[in-house]
């Protein structure tokens, strides 16, 4: 168990001045630790110990690490390893430590030309710190170059963002659990330090067990003094994209729009750049850029060159702008813990910041969502395991060998890392003697208090209670009590959040988003495993790029996706309309004029997928053919790659016989018309089919590219 929330460390002497020179030097002649810090920093200059700090943003955590890596470095200790899980943490930390005098040098995949030039200056000495993500402590050439020549000679190890270590926190990466093997590889003397400012008390008890039984915890109090938070509800999904689009220029400064997915931000951005242009600067923020795009919006936001980041969580934690004005929320989060660490970005140094949130009635499929998403299906750890050996295998061998799709195979091989199960080596994964059996009541307890914190956010969401109090109840702050400034506290609305918004932005926006093109890039790679063939698809069987009507959840067509895949009818006039203007705009860049339209209904709404091929064939004057489900349709959405290839290469028909000439596509192009998916797989195999039976070309309308 964790001690209480005080150390008797004292920091004075040479220490206390080597701390006040560090805190200058990185914030100005006039500041100066908190005693709660320089109890932190007095810590950590003791053998041995070991620190955990929950303490809101902005309180300064690092300054707690920078000053006592100063400490121990003159007197003559071992470099700082600090745990980190953003690049912009990392190179904000590098620059602060310049700053005061100290070499710090991060690992990450944006300088991995430098590396070796890192090590060996860390190696020899000259490095005081090294910033590194936890799946760089989780690669076996990191550990074997780097870890073991630095065991028993650092100075401090610093595990920031700490929450991520414990599976009962919002935010759990099982990469972090490999901080307990540095530990282990540590020698008992070096001190460590962890910090984190969203822990309630459960994750806070977890976490210092894990550091160890004499862990000091230094808790404080979590509201933020500066935050006006804001509820704005009743709006559809295309009136939250409006009220962002009416009020961003009203908002004080610059700040962050949050989206709860990558399409939501890229959609939303390119909204408000086509009602406002450059007069409101905006840009898409996901972790689907690389790091320099990354650091390049970054740096833009906080020189208020833009005037908003819209952008998933991989703008998040360690993204540091003290005078962020707003934090405005499209969709909740899951969890209240995760939602009052963004909105920590806000107001740390100016005197009020406005948080608002615009809740959807979809949220709640969302959150279900991630509730479950990383527990463990011991069906699948088991496909996973017997597709392992002690021969190292590759997770693109093992998706082909169990079915499993690559995403969740990578997440459980790092999750069953954990518990010693399974290993990663050089080249791929091994399986050890270590058995591995299924932990029900504790999963169990997972998704039950992940469901609670949903609960909490609904009741955020209604407004029950002051919501800054029920934050910090969250959090299991003490010190909760009502802020007076919230929506609640008010009574309604400040004026630049007012709850307005223009039916003509809505009319706008609508629009705008219906006009984006949607290019729908064909799959490569045939999947190899139990589908039998892989390496590249051949060209003369590969698709055309193609083209999407409906990406994902597009807010701007959520009521016609909705009466569309209700049942299995006609094409509604609008979707035939809009399918035509697709088509008009697409015509520009064809290789070739279609010749033949042909119809595959592979999320089974055959009618609907008729009816619309025919009326495209009617209005370009094309002929007419069809794909044929052979055998009922079997739901896909858990199959891996090969398996979901494999059942539409044997369920999927053209003419009398499958792989056969047709006439009715030989020496033609063909636009294939096809009704929903998520994989592609159905597109690819029957522009492969198409393609072997004659037709020079397919180009692909797909009408719902599904999550």
């Amino acid at each position: 168990m964790p001690s209480p929330s005080t150390t008797d460390a004292v920091l004075s002497g040479h220490r206390a001045r080597v701390a006040d020179a560090t805190i200058t030097a990185m914030a100005g002649p006039d500041a100066r630790l908190r005693e709660d810090q320089r109890s932190a920093v007095a810590a950590l200059c003791q053998e041995a110990s070991r620190v955990l700090v929950v303490q809101a943003t902005g309180w300064g955590k690092s300054a707690v690490y920078w000053a006592a890596t100063a400490i121990r470095r003159a007197e003559g200790d071992g470099p700082t390893l600090v745990v980190s899980p953003l690049l912009s943490l990392m190179r904000d930390q590098v620059v602060a430590a310049a700053r005061a005098g100290l070499r710090a040098e991060t690992l990450n995949s944006a300088n991995i030309g430098q590396w070796s030039q890192i090590e060996a200056a860390l190696l020899a000495g000259h490095v005081d710190a090294l910033l590194v993500s936890p799946e760089r402590l989780a690669n076996p050439g990191f550990g074997a170059r780097v870890l073991e020549s630095l065991a028993g000679r650092l100075g401090l190890l610093v595990i920031d963002e700490a929450h991520a270590v414990s599976d009962w926190g919002h935010d759990f990466r099982p990469d972090y659990r490999r901080v307990s093997d540095v530990l282990q590889r540590l020698s008992p003397a070096t001190p460590v330090l962890a910090t984190t400012a969203t822990a309630n008390a459960r994750v806070t008890e977890d976490v210092a067990t894990q550091l160890g039984a004499s862990t000091v915890v230094l808790r404080g109090p979590l509201a933020r003094a500066s935050l006006e938070l804001s509820v704005v509800g009743s709006l559809s999904p295309v009136e939250r994209y409006s009220w962002v689009v009416d009020h961003l220029p009203q908002l004080p400064g610059s700040g962050i729009v949050y989206t709860l997915t990558v399409a939501d931000a890229e959609r939303l951005a390119a909204a408000i750049r086509g009602v406002h242009g450059p007069a409101v600067a905006v840009a898409a923020y996901t972790g689907q850029l690389e790091g320099p795009a990354r650091e390049r919006l970054e740096d833009a936001l906080r020189a208020n060159e833009l005037k908003a980041l819209v952008a998933t969580s991989a703008l998040g934690m360690g993204y540091d702008k003290p005078d962020l004005g707003f934090v405005v929320h499209v969709g909740a989060p899951p969890s209240p813990v995760s939602y009052y660490q963004q909105v920590g970005r806000a107001g740390r140094a100016i005197p009020r910041a406005h948080a608002v949130l615009l809740p959807s009635e979809a949220d709640a499929g969302v959150w279900d969502y991630f509730a479950t998403a990383t527990i463990p299906v011991p069906e699948q750890v088991e496909r996973v395991l017997a597709a392992l050996s002690s021969e190292p295998t590759a997770p693109a061998a093992v998706e082909a060998e169990s079915g499993v799709r690559r995403g969740r195979v990578e997440l459980l091989l790092k999750q069953l890392a954990v518990d010693g199960v399974v290993e990663r080596v050089d080249r791929g994964w091994v399986r050890t003697e270590v058995p591995w059996s299924f932990d029900a009541s504790h999963y169990d307890a997972v998704v039950a208090v992940r469901r609670r914190e949903a609960a909490i956010m609904q009741s955020y969401i209604r407004g029950e209670r002051c919501l800054m109090q029920l934050l910090q109840e969250s959090l299991d702050d003490p010190s909760a009590a009502p802020c007076g400034r919230c929506s609640v506290c008010r009574g309604g609305l400040p004026g630049p959040v007012a709850a307005d918004t223009s039916p003509g932005t809505v009319e706008s926006v609508t629009r705008l988003l219906r006009g984006q093109v949607h290019l729908l890039e064909p799959r490569k790679m045939w999947p190899g495993g139990s589908f039998g063939a892989r390496g590249k698809i051949a060209a003369e069987e590969m698709a055309e790029v193609g083209r999407t009507l409906v990406f994902a959840d597009a807010p701007e067509w959520r009521d016609s996706v909705a009466e569309m895949f209700a049942r299995d009818g006609l094409a509604t006039d609008e979707v035939k309309q809009a399918c035509v203007r697709v088509l008009s705009e697409w015509r520009h860049s064809w290789p070739r004029r279609p010749e033949v339209v042909v119809d595959l209904p592979a999320a089974g709404f055959t009618t609907l997928t008729r009816d619309l091929a025919d009326h495209l064939a009617g209005t370009g004057r094309l002929q007419r053919s069809s794909v044929r489900v052979g055998r009922p349709l079997r739901d896909t959405a858990q199959l891996g790659s090969a398996q979901e290839a494999g059942h539409w290469r044997d369920y999927l028909e053209l003419g009398e016989q499958v792989g056969a000439v047709d006439p009715a596509v030989d020496g033609r192009a063909v636009l294939l018309v096809v009704d929903a998916t998520s994989s592609l797989w159905p597109v690819t195999i029957a522009s492969a089919l198409l393609r072997r039976a004659g037709a020079t070309m397919v180009l692909p309308l797909l009408l719902h590219r599904r999550p």
